[in-house]
This record gives structure tokens, C-alpha cells and sequence, in this order.
């Protein structure tokens, strides 16, 4: 299907990394390799926890925006469960340390454009009516039973409308 006249086409969104590459091969196939794309382990404690609590969920749902970690199609409610490297978390302070680090260029680039596909792809789910969460790694490592009661909120809120 090709691009409505005027919208940006898939590939004029996607980053340009041209003149940039990764500090080596062997360190590229390291990050990829280390970096689950599904079945995190905080996406894992996320789902355990909220099946606990009697909750039923779809997982990765391919076909929405982002693939959302954790989906509740009847209250039209997507979770994320965002890497606080990956999605730049403190943003400002990993900017600043990534500068100072090896290849910069590319890291600052792969991480914001992470962070551009994120807001994107919230609005987009927004768009086609989904209330979306999203939540730090670090946020569900440290207190999962805080992150759960805000999911069952939405999810009562929005299955009370």
C-alpha cells in the first residue's frame, strides 16, 4: 500500500545510522544478543503478577503499534514494559554519559530514536481509542505490586466506561 500523499513513507521515518556503526562487530552481536526483545525478565514478573491477581491478558500483540508487552483487548488497555537503557530512562543524565562514551554518535542516535517510535507509537495507539501505560524496568523490579494496582485502575476505569 503505498503512502498517502503528504504523510512521511516508513522508510523516511527510520533513522539514518549512514557513517555510523557500532564500536565492532563483535560487540554489535554481544548488545543484540543480550537484548531480549520478548520475555524480559521484567515483562515476565509483570504477567506473573497480574495473572496472580486473576487477570487475563494477551502478550506481544503484533498487530498494534509496538507490539505491546501486555494487552487487554476488552478494556482496550496496553502496557509497555520499557528498558531503562534502551528507552532512555533519565534521559538528560544518559545523554551525557553516552557522549562521553565510545561511539556516541550512534548509541545517541539508536536510543532517541527508540524514544521517537515510543511517543509514536503511544499516539497511535491512542488514536485508535487504546488507553496505553508504560513502565520502567526499574519501576517493576522495585515495586511490581505498585505497577499492578495501576494496571488493575486503568483496566477497571476503563472497562467501567
Amino acid at each position: 500500500m503505498a503512502p498517502m500523499s503528504g504523510a512521511p513513507s516508513e522508510a523516511s521515518r527510520r533513522p539514518s545510522y549512514k557513517g555510523l556503526s557500532p564500536a565492532s562487530p563483535r560487540a554489535s552481536v554481544a548488545a543484540r544478543g543480550s537484548s531480549k526483545k520478548t520475555d524480559t525478565r521484567c515483562e515476565v514478573t509483570l504477567r506473573r503478577t497480574l495473572w496472580a491477581a486473576g487477570c487475563r491478558y494477551r502478550k506481544n500483540v503484533a498487530d498494534l503499534p509496538g507490539r505491546p508487552d501486555v494487552v487487554f483487548p476488552g478494556a482496550r488497555l496496553a502496557v509497555f514494559c520499557d528498558g531503562d537503557f534502551w528507552h532512555g530512562r533519565d534521559w538528560e543524565s544518559r545523554r551525557q554519559k553516552l557522549g562521553r562514551g565510545s561511539n556516541p554518535e550512534y548509541w545517541l542516535a539508536k536510543i532517541q530514536h527508540n524514544m521517537e517510535r515510543d511517543r509514536e507509537n503511544t499516539r497511535r495507539l491512542q488514536e485508535m481509542g487504546w488507553t496505553v501505560l508504560r513502565f520502567w524496568e526499574s519501576q517493576i523490579r522495585s515495586d511490581v505490586e505498585a505497577v499492578v494496582c495501576t494496571v488493575l485502575g486503568a483496566k477497571s476505569h476503563r472497562c467501567a466506561n
